[in-house]
């Protein structure tokens, strides 16, 4: 079975646990996913498959694509990505991979891009303290001193300075799988999944091996 879906941040809800106490989660539709390729050590290299998600115009298609998807025996698709599988797997070019592939309690691994919140300077992207609120202070909110003197006389790699903040590839790790709906695709994650509400999502079974 392949190690990971793909699927779309919807947002929040909450559920009740058999205790009474709320439960915050996720709203996640994950899937179906169709296999668009099977990758083979033979052929490829390694063993992997091509999973595709959500439906594309044909018009927004190149014809390489469309020869690809074709080939396949799939309908376009709007996000194409790969998942490392055993070559044990019989997956193969057609197939679909549904959410039954995970169930409640089990741990998973949630790839998202982060909400970007454009250029922001050292207090809102790094949390620094700032300097003395007074008007005669004349320093606020800068960064302050980033230098050094004569030796190395240069800004080092990685200082914390301004600049864009959020925007990037966030893989949060070891999230509890609360419910799975099969028949509506959905599934309810506890934790803090990436992204912003519509944004794609890549679901996998967690390497941290959970509880």
């Amino acid at each position: 079975m392949a190690l990971g879906l793909i699927g779309k941040k919807l947002g929040m809800t909450r559920v009740f646990a058999e205790d009474g106490r709320w439960i915050p989660v996720t709203v996640v539709e994950a899937g179906p996913c169709a296999v668009v390729q099977r990758k083979t050590t033979e052929k490829d290299g390694y063993e992997a498959v091509q999973l595709g998600y959500g439906q594309r115009p044909e018009g927004r298609c190149t014809k390489p694509e469309l020869g690809h998807f074709g080939k396949a025996g799939v309908e376009p698709q709007q996000v194409v990505r790969e998942f490392r599988v055993d070559a044990s797997s019989e997956l193969k070019a057609g197939d679909r991979v549904l959410a039954d592939m995970f169930s409640a309690g089990e741990r998973i691994d949630v790839v998202g891009v982060s909400k970007g919140k454009g250029f922001q300077g050292v207090q809102k992207r790094h949390g620094f303290a700032g300097g003395p609120g007074g008007h005669g202070s004349n320093f606020h909110r800068a960064p302050g001193s980033v230098g050094q003197s004569a030796d190395p006389a240069k800004i080092v790699k990685g200082k914390r300075m301004p600049g864009q903040m959020g925007n990037k590839r966030i893989t949060t790790q070891n999230l509890e799988v609360v419910q799975v709906d099969v028949e509506k695709n959905l599934m309810l994650v506890r934790g803090c999944v990436p992204g912003r509400n519509g944004g794609f999502v890549l679901l996998r079974k967690t390497v941290k091996g959970g509880e």
